[in-house]
């Protein structure tokens, strides 16, 4: 399988409000950049949107390394908040229903093909691809 590092991020103006997502994946000296925005989202939202985008841009299965400075997003793989979820009826632990569901089950059908390990990186931190991700993220807001 293709070893592949997924860099990602999300950025919100406002929360909710406009926000944006994006994602740096390399491979073997290559980089590919990706990234998107929507008009009225949350910051979670992008976030999960970053690694689910970038996943669902893949076109083989492949050993992937994701980093992301999202807690959110890497607790809930590292943590299995997921697989309670789903056992629950998509309730978290208080009961109430998961938000951004809709994404987390697009980000988990896309995971499936892939070998994926997540790595929680700190945001502004001076990591280089994490601040481009963040430079992305941003720059796809829309205006």
């Amino acid at each position: 399988m293709k070893q592949i590092e997924i860099w990602t991020d999300g950025a919100c103006s406002g929360n909710p409000g406009p926000g944006g997502w994006a994602a740096v994946l390399t491979y073997e000296g290559h980089t590919k950049e990706i990234s998107g925005g929507e008009e009225n989202t949350t910051n979670q939202r992008m976030e999960i949107a970053a690694v689910m985008n970038a996943l669902e841009s893949l076109k083989e299965p492949c050993d992937v390394t994701i980093y992301s400075d999202s807690a959110y997003v890497i607790n809930c793989f590292k943590q299995k908040w997921y697989v309670s979820w789903q056992k629950n009826g998509w309730k978290n632990s208080k009961g109430q229903p998961v938000q951004n569901r809709d994404l987390w089950e697009r980000l988990l059908d896309a995971r499936n093909s892939h070998h994926i390990q997540f790595e929680k990186v700190k945001g502004h931190a001076g990591v280089d691809l994490n601040e481009r991700c963040d430079e992305l993220a941003r720059e796809a807001i829309p205006r």
